[in-house]
């Protein structure tokens, strides 16, 4: 076997490897069904060529031949076809017509009228003599030229991105069409180049080999064909020594080329330790991870790197589970995004659960944490996750595809100026509460379709950890509560009882008409027992295991029926204002909604002097859920206020700051148990003051719960 001989050998062989590569990457996609049919054709084609030359004869090489032309005859074809589809351009029926055309010439490749004989050339191998047919299939050689001018016109206006995944592949698809020109010259009856007067050898194998060489870079730099390629440690290590044994391979086939029939033994042994000193030295400045070497710039050049923070992203994700801290999470999550996929910038954005609104709640370089007003729930950008499904938005122009939706457009255009790349949705129950932004590269490389793989299981896992974690903290509140719960049904259970006999010998006291005690002690006894029994009802609801009876019915007439209870309960010279939308409709329990903004209220009257004014609002929210609305209401007073040091303990069980004599009195259970029957209903409730300003309390409902939210240990905690 010669050297010529090795050359279609090695190109069918690198070339089919490929095409199964490309469509084990996605049976379905119509692009990885056509390269499969060019992938095929090429190496028939180069196979063909091989079996040529070791052809003994002239009838054997007769059935290879128009084995080679079968893959011959369907280049063009699947090549334009494949530029086209690159390129997002249709031909339509006329890309039928022309498979039906190449289907005819198949069919007459059967016959001689395509294949007449071989034809024995001097450099030791058969050659290919057309027939008609052959002749009247070469002018359909120029189907992939007008493809590729087409192609080239359409790159020259895409993305940046796309321009540099396809250049490499189009200098090779134009190398490929001049030698395979060049091969066809001789079945034609040219047999020598003109002027030079040398054999025409067939050098479109050579091509092919170049070719797949390029794409494969091209698969592995910068996922061309969209392939998805993800390198663990090992089969990095495999791709290098796979290289290696290239190497190898090319400057044997060189010398073996250089020295003719002079190869013999010695020739062979002294080359092959000369091979074998020359591919090392080439290795070790390629790839110097096979030496040990820690200069690895040029080798993340030519491979991406793709293994080193794929594994690192990897465990990241896999240690997600032991988290039980967003602030951990996200602290963790930037040494992944700034270290491993070494990004420049990234902003995290979070739905606040209190307002509804969406913040800017981590980034990278920092900034201060803000509210984002132009981003509502009925934005396109949650429309374009939550209605198409799409995994995530190219922001960046440059790596827009061609052929964008409306939504699409739209969605990025209040992204724009946050200097993103792209764009990934944090999602909960197919819902997004928020969103990741991943500005460019510390090395200014674009990303490649691994690294998008990669941010979206990354960002998808967050999304289930962040809903965890939540989730986590509503059942260890619930847990709270429910252990105050007891404790306040046992403390109130033993008061209840001790208390029983004391009231009944005051009222027997009082009917017996003793002055002393009419005048002077009875009274105090008497009220100083009413707080007592009020303590005992207040600690049994909060320690009941309530289940709040949802019905639809009006929240406006709800808060106004509350304004008018603690009114009655609170005398005070305090003027109220009802702002309400007009009807409201929610699935709520009225007795306890009535409870709740009435007890609110009740607190506004206490902190406000004589004379001051409460406003009672009640507002729709922007839609945040597709399949619900939300509901707000307040109670702002301008009084006392609450100092700083005790906002964060309000809410806390038996603390109180009303501490002004019996009457007003608090026991530090009224916040607490508005939070429970908020919680009851699936709400929120948060409080803001300002000492000496004011109070504004506010919930938020939605107008149906969601059944089953939390899971059952949580369910029966409250």
């Amino acid at each position: 076997m010669n050297f010529l001989q090795f050359i279609p050998l090695t190109a069918a062989i690198i070339n089919f490897g490929l095409t199964l590569f490309v469509l084990s990457r996605n049976l379905k996609g119509a692009v990885n069904r056509v390269y499969l049919l060019w992938g095929l054709s090429v190496t028939l084609w180069n196979a063909g060529t091989f079996l040529m030359f070791t052809a003994q004869s002239q009838a054997e090489a007769l059935r290879w031949a128009q084995l080679l032309q079968f893959g011959v005859i369907f280049l063009p074809i699947s090549l334009a076809h494949l530029c086209l589809l690159m390129a997002q351009i249709s031909w339509g029926r006329w890309m039928k017509v022309l498979y039906a055309i190449h289907i005819g010439f198949a069919l007459g490749n059967l016959t001689p009228w395509f294949v007449e004989g071989v034809r024995h050339a001097e450099y030791g191998a058969y050659y290919t003599m057309g027939g008609p047919l052959f002749t009247a299939f070469v002018p359909f050689y120029c189907t992939p030229v007008a493809a590729v001018i087409a192609f080239n016109r359409k790159l020259a206006e895409a993305p940046t991105m796309q321009r540099t995944r396809l250049h490499a592949m189009m200098l090779v698809i134009a190398l490929l069409i001049v030698f395979g020109v060049n091969d066809t010259l001789p079945i034609v009856g040219i047999y020598t180049y003109p002027v030079l007067g040398t054999p025409i050898y067939p050098l479109g194998s050579l091509a092919c080999i170049v070719y797949g060489i390029v794409v494969s870079y091209s698969v592995l730099q910068h996922q061309l064909l969209d392939v998805h390629v993800a390198l663990g440690r090992l089969t990095a290590h495999l791709l290098r020594f796979v290289f290696l044994f290239v190497i190898g391979l090319t400057l044997q086939l060189i010398i073996q080329l250089v020295t003719g029939e002079a190869f013999t033994r010695e020739v062979a042994f002294f080359s092959s330790l000369a091979v074998l000193l020359l591919s090392t030295l080439i290795a070790s400045f390629l790839f110097p991870k096979l030496i040990g070497s820690h200069s690895e710039q040029l080798e993340r050049r030519l491979l991406g790197d793709r293994f080193e923070y794929h594994d690192q992203v990897r465990s990241f994700i896999e240690s997600m589970t032991w988290y039980s801290d967003v602030t951990m999470l996200l602290n963790d999550l930037h040494e992944v995004l700034t270290r491993s996929l070494r990004l420049s910038s990234y902003q995290i954005i979070l739905r606040d659960e209190t307002n509804r609104g969406f913040t800017l709640f981590r980034s990278h370089p920092e900034q201060p944490a803000r509210s984002l007003p132009e981003l509502k729930a009925q934005s396109p950008v949650f429309q374009f996750f939550e209605w198409g499904k799409a995994e995530y938005l190219s922001v960046n122009p440059e790596y827009v595809r061609p052929g964008e939706s409306v939504l699409e457009r739209q969605a990025r255009e209040p992204l724009l100026g946050f200097g993103a790349h792209f764009c990934f949705p944090l999602t909960s129950e197919k819902e997004p509460f928020g969103l990741v932004l991943v500005g460019q590269k510390m090395s200014r490389e674009p990303y490649t379709a691994t690294d998008i793989t990669l941010l979206v299981e990354l960002v998808k896992n967050m999304s289930l950890m962040v809903n965890q974690i939540r989730l986590k903290a509503q059942i260890l509140q619930a847990q709270e509560l429910e252990l105050l719960g007891r404790m306040s049904r046992g403390m109130a259970h033993d008061l209840n009882n001790l208390l029983t006999p004391v009231w009944t010998l005051l009222q027997l006291s009082s009917e017996a008409g003793n002055a002393a005690l009419d005048e002077e002690l009875l009274p105090v006894a008497l009220r100083n027992v009413k707080t007592m029994r009020a303590y005992i009802k207040e600690a049994l609801f909060f320690s009941e295991n309530l289940r709040p009876d949802l019905q639809l019915g009006r929240l406006d007439l709800v808060v106004r029926q509350a304004m008018d209870l603690a009114r009655a309960s609170r005398p005070k010279d305090i003027q109220m204002i009802a702002e309400t939308p007009g009807e409201v409709l929610a699935e709520m329990d009225e007795v306890l909604i009535e409870r709740l903004i009435a007890n609110l209220i009740a607190n506004a009257i206490d902190a406000s002097p004589s004379g001051s004014q409460i406003r009672i609002q009640l507002e729709r929210l922007a839609r945040t859920e597709a399949s619900r609305d939300w509901l707000r209401v307040r109670v702002i007073d301008y009084g006392e206020g609450i100092p700083k040091e005790n906002l964060n303990r309000i809410f806390t069980p038996y603390f109180t700051t009303k501490n002004r004599g019996d009457e007003t009195r608090g026991f530090g259970l009224g916040l607490a148990i508005c939070r429970k029957i908020v919680n009851l209903h699936g709400g929120n409730l948060s409080v803001t003051s300002q000492p000496r300003k004011g109070t504004t309390v506010q919930f938020d409902l939605p107008s149906h719960p969601v059944k089953s939210t939390v899971p059952s240990v949580a369910a029966k905690a409250l």
